[in-house]
Order: C-alpha cells, then sequence, then structure tokens
C-alpha cells in the first residue's frame, strides 16, 4: 500500500504532520476509497480496514476525538482519555508533548490546523470549522501548548487542505460571527456575485489572520480546496453530502 499523504512544504524541527487523502485503501462509493471517519456513514469493518492499514505507517494509535464543532482541547498525554474499547473524547482539539503520540484530525472540508513550538517540544492539532474557529479553538489550542511549554521560544502553524473561498457560500449569520475577528479585512468577506444576499467567505485567510494575531510566527496555508480539488484527492461534504473523511496526523519524533 502506498499512503498519499499532504504535507507542508517546509519541514518542522522534531515534528511528523501531514493529512491523507480519499485514495490509498478500500471502501465502495460515494466513501472511495480511504475513508477514516467512523460517523460519516460507511459500513464499520470498511472503516476499521482503512484505520488498520494507516496505523502501519505510524509510531502509535491515533488519539481520535469525537468532534463536536467546539472549542474544547484535551490533552493526549492523559492516557485515561484514550484506552482502547472506550469512547473517544468529545473535543476538537488535543494537544501532547510525548514523542510519538500521534494527534488525529478528521475534516471534509473544514480546516485541519495543526501547531507546534518552534523547537518541536510540544504539538497541537485542531478541527477548525466556522463555528470553532469564530469560537476560539485556535486560541484555546495555543493556550493549553503554552501551559505546557511556558518557555517556547515561538510558534508555528499548518492549515491544510479545507474549503476555498470560491466554493465556501455562506450567510450573514457566519458574517456576523466573525465581526471584529476578521470579517472587517479585505477579502475575508466578498457578496456572491450568484447571490446578494450570500457571502464568499475565505475560512483559511480568516485562519491566518487570526494566528497571527494570537503571535504565530509562522504560518504556512496549504492552499488547497477539498471542494475543487482538481484532482479529486479529497472527500468534501459541501460538494457531495454522503462522502468520507480525510485525517490530518501529527507527532513528536522520538
Amino acid at each position: 500500500m502506498t499512503l498519499n499523504i499532504i504535507r507542508p512544504q517546509q519541514s518542522w524541527i522534531g515534528v511528523q504532520l501531514g493529512c491523507t487523502t480519499r485514495w490509498g485503501g478500500v471502501g465502495q462509493p460515494p466513501y472511495e476509497n480511504f475513508n477514516l471517519g467512523l460517523g460519516a456513514g460507511e459500513e464499520l469493518q470498511t472503516v476499521l480496514h482503512n484505520r488498520r492499514l494507516l496505523r502501519a505507517f505510524l509510531p502509535s494509535d491515533p488519539c481520535w476525538l469525537k468532534q463536536v464543532h467546539g472549542c474544547k482541547v484535551v490533552d493526549a498525554d492523559d492516557v485515561s482519555l484514550f484506552t482502547e474499547g472506550q469512547q473517544p473524547p468529545e473535543a476538537d482539539a488535543c494537544v501532547t508533548s510525548s514523542p510519538g503520540n500521534v494527534l488525529a484530525i478528521l475534516t471534509a472540508d473544514c480546516l485541519p490546523v495543526v501547531l507546534a513550538d518552534l523547537d518541536g517540544q510540544v504539538l497541537g492539532a485542531a478541527h477548525a470549522g466556522w463555528r470553532g474557529l469564530a469560537g476560539g479553538v485556535l486560541e484555546q489550542t495555543l493556550s493549553a501548548l503554552q501551559n505546557k511549554c511556558p518557555q517556547a521560544k515561538g510558534w508555528q502553524a499548518w492549515i491544510g487542505p479545507g474549503i476555498g473561498a470560491q466554493s465556501f457560500q455562506v450567510g450573514e449569520d457566519v458574517r456576523t460571527a466573525f465581526q471584529g475577528q476578521g470579517a472587517e479585512e479585505p477579502g475575508m468577506f466578498v457578496r456572491d456575485p450568484a447571490d446578494a444576499q450570500k457571502w464568499l467567505a475565505d475560512l483559511a485567510a480568516l485562519a491566518v489572520w487570526r494566528l497571527k494575531r494570537m503571535g504565530v510566527e509562522r504560518v504556512e496555508n496549504s492552499g488547497l480546496c477539498t471542494v475543487r480539488d482538481q484532482d479529486n484527492r479529497f472527500f468534501s461534504y459541501r460538494r457531495d453530502r454522503q462522502t468520507g473523511r480525510m485525517a490530518t496526523l501529527a507527532w513528536l519524533a522520538s
């Protein structure tokens, strides 16, 4: 098996990270063929098989979360939260300072965001849809990392594949949620030429703006759109409705 992974352009000291694509495993339409999300509607055994295939490339079992579009952050170093056989913790971000502890975020249009200090001592991963982003999931994740590593010299972030600005049509409620939090910046929200009552929102640019405001010095935006990718590498809920999930995975090197 060849694992197709989207990675940052620049390597990070002491950190391995990347996002899977929809190719490389098993599955039937519309999930073909590397769906890793248990809640996407695909047969359980198929998803578990794909997760076993993925596990062969990782140093440990991923710390899967029950994502709810919120802002809660859990500490993946608390082994009681990730005991085999129990339900995953309900949260949208996790952090670790333990080498080989694999953080995992599932997405199919929402942004996966990975954060780490510049020396690779602590690591975090967040699921940032518009609700979580507006609610402060990135701020909460960075705060948890700062608590674990107060001596950090600086911070870096990677924004993985997510819905692009030309595909993310939203209503006034979404723009209102970002008032005072980037909505006023040029290009963040543009009137949809096809519907004057709607906006086209640049979710990744909003995330970059927030990360910079938080003091994250190095921010790399993959710029990859899950909806319009020319090679059809990504699952997209907005495009297909019934679809699978990619996993963004990150861990500290030993």
